[in-house]
């Protein structure tokens, strides 16, 4: 996916100014990525025969899908300037991972599919993190 969101963001029409593109790319391809890992996590939980054990993890999961796909769609936005909000939205971002991939981890041992999601939220959490300290 990288090569495609790298490729939309180098045929931008405009200067896309000071951002680092790569970590701008990468933050991209992991929220995305991360809804979709944080979506199917809060379906295979709600497969499990101790789904209602698992509530708390559905409810993160889902949070962290929804907070995900925002961001990756700010993100993909470059008309105009709005780092407050860019900044603001990755800031959820982070956290939503943060705790959603430390909830998925205390069940990583029993569900692997929590295994997976919390890595996911790991990754997204770090591109958020190093997308952050890349801007102004």
């Amino acid at each position: 996916m990288t090569h495609h969101v790298s490729s939309m963001l180098e045929t931008y029409p405009k200067d896309l100014g000071d951002i680092d593109q790569q970590k701008l790319a990468e933050c991209i391809e992991a929220c995305f990525e991360c809804a979709q890992t944080c979506t199917a996590c809060a379906d295979a939980c709600l497969a499990e025969d101790m789904v209602a054990q698992l509530s708390t993890c559905i409810r993160k999961n889902l949070d962290c899908a929804d907070i995900c796909a925002t961001t990756g769609n700010v993100l993909s936005r470059q008309t105009g300037n709005n780092a407050e909000v860019t900044r603001a939205v990755l800031e959820a971002c982070r956290a939503a991972c943060k705790a959603c991939g430390d909830e998925c981890a205390q069940h990583a041992g029993e569900h692997e599919h929590c295994r997976v999601c919390a890595e996911a939220c790991r990754r997204c959490e770090q591109a958020c993190a190093n997308l952050i300290s890349s801007l102004n």
